[in-house]
């Protein structure tokens, strides 16, 4: 074999095997269903089964609607219109998606459950008995919670969208007798659907996945019904077994976004370099100020205020050698699954450029299918894989006669950060392979031509490039690495505790300004790659 084809051989095992890593943990979750446990699942169908199916149908049909809703309608109000404060609002109404969900449920619970301040206040305005107020803890709850955070995956694209479009369209139809919401609804946003689209499954896929608002709202899912099956229960088969069914459901999801993007077949003709705003007037100038102020107020403003706060009250307290173990922890996992997931990332995005055939596009598709799989799915599916190993690895050495402990892999920093980067592969190749696509081949065609290894060309070519989208891939996957909950509640080894988790268990015992503390951390550092959005929308 000449050293060529050796190295391509390289390459697209390399690849494979990183496919095969997404691929066991999924193929393990739905293997349980060989150990069926009757009485489990006599007992989940004639208790929570059916409330877990209806609540999560609830939860992605509410969230779905109202992200979508307040997506595109800001974004519409920031890209094509003008009014007081547009300017502010048009990168502002960004800045939730640092907000982890879980971060936002303990606010809103600190600031509107019965013992909270707002309540409190009206009853000292309004006695006990002369006011009324919403139920915070219900379905309604959740679903405001989960679409204030995750509405600006919608915001972004659609705003993009409309950008790209310009006037011309719309003026066009409105010449043609239709009026501004007759162009909105049948031009504006028909051409934008796939952008809106693309936005709506992210945001459903994190609703899917969440653990940590549900579970600080007591809304069971089928998040919290497997950790409650392998911590309560003590039962990792039906733990898996439930994976499954909220696997089927991601499946189900994926596949109508998929049927609808490919069902757009709306097309704008030209792409407009400038676009001439609609100068709002009278009330509906106040009204867009204001409807974007409350959101902004809502989903960033107030959350950010009263965790300052909270902190401000505990700081003293709270700024220990335990919180900056519990910093250490986050950003080591962070840092580790980070550097490998971009490694893992690199691999798969040149494999695809220079040595792509089916095998290769099949796998690369594969290995990146991990964002869109709850990290308790993962958790349970890598949890029994490495059980596996462990017991295949201990049978093997009694054979030999070697004494080894129970657990090698299973309970380990490696099994956690495996989890993180079969989850985040996506996040981080598609910076990379979009800073790849930008290299024109004939640079390393040249370089090659000089003399130079494959070795020296990435190392003198390709990094350099691609440090830009070698930056934002690592940072992205640090981000979500740092406020990933599920998988790390279900995965971490004994003491290495996050800030997420002790997020986690501040809020379950109600202690809201203890969580404060590592929620402005998670928010603060979370804002980073937001900036970096901004920045780029803005020079685009």
């Amino acid at each position: 074999m000449t050293r060529s084809r050796l190295q391509n051989s390289i390459w697209k095992i390399t690849t494979v095997m990183l496919a095969m890593v997404v691929v066991l943990p999924l193929l393990v979750v739905f293997s349980g269903w060989m150990h069926t446990e009757n009485r489990v699942w006599e007992h989940l169908a004639h208790t929570v089964l059916g409330d877990l199916l209806l609540n999560t149908v609830w939860l992605v049909f509410g969230v779905g609607i109202m992200v979508t809703v307040l997506g595109v309608g800001l974004a519409w109000l920031t890209s094509m219109c003008e009014f007081p404060g547009r300017s502010i609002f048009d990168w502002a109404l960004m800045l939730p998606l640092a907000v982890p969900a879980y971060v936002m449920a303990f606010v809103a619970l600190g600031l509107m459950d019965f013992t909270g301040p707002l309540q409190t206040l009206l009853r000292e305005t309004f006695g006990r008995g002369g006011y009324w107020f919403p139920e915070v803890r219900s379905t309604g709850g959740v679903i405001a919670v989960m679409a204030l955070v995750l509405y600006p995956y919608v915001y972004m694209l659609a705003r993009s969208s409309f950008l790209t479009q310009g006037n011309s369209t719309v003026e066009a139809a409105r010449s043609l007798g239709l009026s501004a919401w007759g162009a909105f609804f049948r031009i504006s946003v028909p051409t934008a659907r796939p952008a809106i689209v693309a936005g709506l499954s992210l945001a459903l896929m994190e609703t899917l996945a969440d653990f940590g608002t549900v579970a600080i709202f007591n809304y069971d899912t089928f998040t919290t019904a497997i950790y409650k099956a392998w911590f309560g229960l003590f039962n990792l088969q039906a733990a898996s077994q439930l994976a499954s069914f909220l696997l089927v459901l991601v499946v189900v999801a994926l596949t109508a976004e998929r049927q609808l993007r490919g069902r757009a077949k709306y097309h704008e003709a030209t792409r407009s370099t400038r676009v001439h705003r609609y100068h709002l007037t009278g009330w509906h100038r106040l009204g867009a100020s204001l409807v974007s102020g409350l959101i902004l107020l809502l989903a960033f403003i107030l959350p950010v205020v009263q965790l300052s706060g909270w902190a401000w009250e505990v700081w003293r307290e709270d700024l220990n050698s335990r919180y900056w173990g519990l910093l250490l922890h986050t950003l080591m996992l962070g840092g580790m699954a980070a550097l490998l997931t971009v490694i893992g990332a690199m691999v798969l995005a040149f494999t695809r450029r220079y040595r792509d055939d089916a095998v290769v596009s099949s796998s690369v598709n594969i290995a990146t299918l991990g964002y869109a799989l709850p990290g308790s799915v993962l958790a349970v599916g890598i949890m029994l894989t490495f059980t596996s190993v462990d017991n295949l690895i201990n049978t093997l050495a009694t054979l030999v006669g070697w004494k080894l402990s129970g657990q090698i892999l299973t309970g380990t920093v490696f099994a956690l950060v495996v989890a993180y980067v079969v989850r985040f592969l996506a996040v981080a190749y598609g910076p990379i392979d979009s800073g790849l696509g930008r290299i024109r081949r004939s640079l390393a065609e040249a370089a090659r031509g000089l003399g130079a290894t494959p070795a020296m060309t990435l190392i003198r070519i390709y990094l350099p490039l691609l440090r830009p989208g070698l930056f934002t891939a690592g940072l992205l996957v640090l981000v979500d690495v740092m406020k990933e909950m599920p998988a790390t509640m279900l995965l971490r080894p004994f003491g290495w505790d996050t800030l997420a988790v002790r997020i986690y268990e501040m809020t379950s015992e109600g202690e809201w300004e203890r969580a404060a503390l590592p929620a402005i951390t998670l928010i603060l550092i979370g804002l980073i790659p937001v900036i970096i959005l901004v920045r780029r929308s803005a020079r685009h």
